[in-house]
């Protein structure tokens, strides 16, 4: 399987136009032949890099709360058809993709926001919707902490794919939920940080003997729109680069196949092959043969959650 890797920059909170975007990257893989292509954490329609140098947790802060309405409003609601354009796209041009949004799902009123993992098959289904188990730190004062129910894995050109936003991927049970549901390949996706994938993805490969891609996001503070609430303040307290990117791709031995990418946007390419997951797995299989399910078992609890349990 041909994989694409696509690092970019979103037109920082644009919804529209970050979309516009990332469809005409899916463009050029395509073009380039490729099956699959991956894309940032919350990059629809960006990261919320304002909190940590404006003051994100003070209380009731007029500031704060117009930057989560600007937020919410760019933030993609499936329900309503936002990702139809991608989605049909990937019809057209028989590629899959892996996306990390901003969601607003109308499942859980409609207001508050969820850091989501997208995969939409090459027949431009949305299969799966994973919402970050955990915010990680000033995260949590915009995001919402998800549940188990996308905690899935789907076949793809001879591979079992699965994925985690960010930190979830150095939680041992979210992973070992994707490995005893066969994964071969995974995918985590950050908002952009070497120091984080140039340690955690080889380890991923090596544990899971599985290929794993990781794919970052890229922000500049000249990614940020003067059309931005408080635009002076946030780029005053942004620093040149917050996101440096970092994507690589790792083979199941733990060797890389493509080293992190920082500081650029890139669109990457690597032809992956699910024996080689096989090989690897000669002495050791974390689900298999290198497992002990008479000793250790995984519950997972796959029920969306919701404040309603109604009883037709």
């Amino acid at each position: 399987m041909k994989i694409a890797i696509a690092q970019i920059a979103p037109v920082w909170l644009d919804r529209a136009a970050t979309l516009s975007k990332i469809i005409t990257y899916v463009e050029d893989a395509a073009g380039n032949d490729a099956d699959l292509v991956v894309f940032g954490e919350t990059i629809l329609p960006g990261y919320p890099f304002w909190l940590e140098g404006t003051g994100g947790a003070r209380f009731n802060d007029p500031m704060q709360k117009d930057m989560f309405l600007h937020y919410a409003t760019e933030a993609v609601c499936i329900e309503e058809g936002m990702l139809e354009p991608l989605c049909s796209r990937c019809r057209e041009l028989k590629i899959a993709v892996v996306v990390g949004i901003l969601e607003r799902p109308l499942d859980r009123g409609g207001s508050s926001v969820y850091c989501s993992l997208v995969y939409i098959d090459k027949a431009g289904t949305i299969q799966n919707v994973h919402r970050k188990l955990q915010p990680t730190y000033e995260e949590r004062l915009v995001w919402s902490p998800g549940d188990g129910h996308g905690l899935r894995t789907f076949p793809i050109e001879g591979f079992q794919l699965g994925g985690l936003n960010c930190w979830e991927n150095w939680m041992p049970l979210p992973r070992a939920a994707l490995y005893g549901q066969g994964e071969t390949l995974h995918v985590a996706i950050w908002p952009g940080s070497v120091r984080n994938t140039e340690v955690l993805t080889r380890f991923l490969a090596r544990e899971g003997r599985s290929y794993c891609i990781s794919a970052c996001g890229l922000m500049r503070v000249e990614d940020v729109p003067e059309s931005t609430p408080y635009y002076r303040e946030i780029i005053e307290n942004l620093g040149e680069m917050p996101a440096d990117g970092g994507s690589c791709l790792a083979a199941p031995d733990g060797s890389w196949l493509i080293e992190p990418i920082a500081g650029k946007e890139a669109l990457v390419y690597a032809e992956i092959d699910p024996k080689e997951v096989l090989r690897e797995r000669q002495n050791f299989d974390p689900s298999g043969h290198y497992s002990r399910p008479d000793v250790t078992q995984l519950t997972i609890n796959r029920e969306r959650q919701s404040v309603l349990k109604i009883n037709n």
